[in-house]
């Protein structure tokens, strides 16, 4: 299923906006959308929201047999996972070419860029070593997807902690987290990817791009840089062509946002890690009173119920009595049995309307239904007026056909 289209007027709206610099969010031209991060149970899984994009990231390692080019190295492994919850345009086991250019970019921007010490993944020089896989799964897509992706990847990493292990000999012994504690990945700095697009050929600039203004840009360039002004990589798409003095803005902007964004990170991973170390509740656990998963949760209504008795005893008392007219007079036993009946009627009607239930309806069809049958069976005829219905039900017993045979 493929995106609906942006209509004419709807894209000159968006340049002719550019233009004047404003922003349909009312951001500024270099300013980021609101970022967040929060994290799961276990360790080395990241949720990240920047703005309305949302990314979840989530590390996992095992045992495995190193490369033979690089018998003393860890294996780093990155995933890019686009469903189709996170928008129509992506497709269910298919993957795209934003998929490829997605996983390519945060290969670049983490392993190419030694960000991680893979000889400490080593156990046992060209027999076992540890692979790390980060998986990235879309939740929501609003634009600026490497940018969130990076921060989740580089984030989960720095939360992961990976079992110890021991050796004894030949054999390799894992040890849970209750036995011993698990160890942190060695991450020697953090790189983060900032996206910069490109409108009227390079004549007007964007920092963090939305889905809508992605639509109308005419180049994309991304900058991964970690916070000592070290670009880690960097890539070009859209067919436009960058002025020197452009790309060196961008680096410059770059930094400036990459200080801010590893800052959040750190001040992020302090508050889990001393939240943990108190025994507080994180990960689901957390989320659960703040209602960011029950979302739907509606607030209790408060009901009185202290005088009912009184209020349904006044309701009784000030009651009117039905519109119904005999032809004939009706014995005891009938007039009592209808007055009980009306009684329990104007009861139920109070406690409905307490309850803010619309079940009047029923009770005025069971009222009446149950005098009928009543009247029927003492063998009267009535006739019954029902004003919600306004019309006339006339009950006439059957006669005994008395004529010889």
């Amino acid at each position: 299923m493929k995106d609906t289209p942006l209509c004419n007027c709807e894209r000159d709206f968006l340049l002719k906006a550019i233009e004047e610099k404003k922003r349909l969010d009312g951001r500024q031209t270099y300013d980021y959308r609101k970022i967040k991060i929060t994290f799961g149970t276990d360790y080395g899984c990241c949720f990240v929201d920047l703005g309305k994009t949302r990314v979840m990231a989530q590390v996992s390692c095992e045992l495995v047999a190193p490369k033979d080019n690089r018998p003393n190295e860890g294996i780093m492994f990155f995933n890019v996972e686009l469903s189709p919850m996170a928008s129509p345009a992506f497709e269910q086991g298919r993957q795209s070419e934003l998929s490829v250019k997605l996983n390519r970019q945060l290969e670049r921007c983490l392993r190419n860029s030694k960000c991680i010490d893979t000889e400490s993944l080593c156990v046992v020089s060209g027999e076992k070593v540890w692979q790390i896989r980060v998986d990235v799964h879309m939740l929501n897509h609003d634009g600026n997807l490497m940018d969130a992706v990076s921060i989740a990847a580089i984030t989960a990493l720095c939360h992961f902690r990976r079992p110890d292990v021991g050796i004894q000999g030949d054999e390799v012994t894992v040890y849970s987290p209750e036995e011993r504690d698990p160890i942190p990945l060695s991450i020697y700095h953090m790189p983060i990817s900032v996206s910069f697009s490109f409108f009227q050929e390079g004549t007007y600039l964007l920092v963090d791009p939305c889905e809508r203004e992605e639509r109308v840009m005419d180049g994309l360039l991304m900058i991964a840089m970690n916070k000592h002004r070290e670009i880690c990589s960097i890539q070009s798409s859209g067919g436009i062509m960058l002025l020197k003095e452009q790309v060196m803005r961008c680096s410059k902007i770059a930094s400036v946002k990459v200080s801010e964004i590893t800052e959040l990170i750190n001040k992020a991973l302090e508050n889990d890690k001393k939240a943990r170390k108190a025994g507080g509740r994180c990960g689901f656990a957390e989320s659960m009173p703040q209602e960011r998963i029950t979302a739907l949760k509606k607030d209790k209504t408060a009901v009185e119920m202290t005088d009912v008795s009184e209020r349904a005893n006044e309701i009784v008392q000030k009651a009117e009595a039905l519109p119904q007219t005999y032809p004939k007079p009706m014995s005891k036993g009938a007039e009592r049995e209808i007055d009980i009946l009306h009684r329990n009627f104007i009861f139920k009607c109070y406690i409905c309307e307490v309850m803010n239930n619309n079940s009047v309806n029923m009770f005025c069809f069971e009222y009446f239904e149950i005098i009928k049958c009543i009247l029927l069976f003492i063998g009267e005829v009535v006739e019954i007026s029902d004003s919600e219905e306004e019309e006339v039900v006339i009950l006439h017993p059957e006669k005994p056909d008395r004529t010889p045979k």
